[in-house]
């Protein structure tokens, strides 16, 4: 009687070790996932970061050419001060929350499209255009809106990862026990218009 009580306690004990291992397990796992998508996003925002510091000069070259549309840097202006009004800790606290992830998500797209919409005006002067330091700019622009593309794109598989250990078997049946600490992460997705980065083309 008392052998089958020992091993009655065993069968348990080895139970609930077989348990702690699977969760200890995943929750290492869903920590570095996290921990993988935190750096990806780190990785946007200092590319969205370098487009807004790149702006001042760009208004200030395309604001001393003759008879240029106020209205249209004007437009970018404003858009790169809606960006710099974003709380930084909501900022990088946007990937758990989806009305923080919106906001930000909202404000670079609108900076994007005024920065899109002053580069198609600048066509309209051959001057500008052929002076270095905007030719520099448009260089430096150009390659940004790219790296903000590639980096988007590498926040978003780095989000599918994390999301798709947190909601599979055995993290499922567990994960809520930590409470916030491994929620649902969100995605960019793509607008209308704004699948592909602006096209920057001075050579007309």
């Amino acid at each position: 009687m008392q052998s089958r009580s020992l091993i009655g306690i065993g069968v348990i004990i080895a139970i609930v070790l077989v348990v702690a291992l699977v969760i200890g397990g995943t929750y290492n796992s869903l920590v570095t996932l996290g921990q993988a998508v935190d750096s990806q996003w780190a990785q946007v925002e200092n590319v969205y970061q370098r487009r807004a510091d790149l702006v001042p000069n760009l208004v200030a070259t395309v604001k001393g050419a003759a008879n240029f549309e106020k209205s249209t840097y004007i437009a970018v202006t404003e858009a790169r001060s809606k960006v710099g009004q974003l709380a930084p800790q909501a900022a990088q606290n946007a990937p758990n929350d989806p009305q923080a992830f919106a906001q930000y998500e909202q404000a670079q797209n609108q900076l994007g499209s005024a920065l899109s919409r002053l580069l198609v005006t600048v066509e309209n002067y051959p001057d500008l255009k052929a002076t270095g330091n905007f030719a520099t700019l448009q260089a430096q622009l150009e390659g940004t809106e790219n790296r903000i593309a590639v980096e988007r794109m590498r926040y978003n598989e780095a989000a599918q990862a994390f999301n798709t250990k947190r909601d599979t078997i055995p993290a499922v049946l567990f994960v809520s026990m930590f409470g916030p600490k491994f929620n649902e992460k969100n995605y960019f997705k793509a607008q209308a218009g704004a699948a592909t980065p602006p096209t920057v083309d001075f050579s007309k």
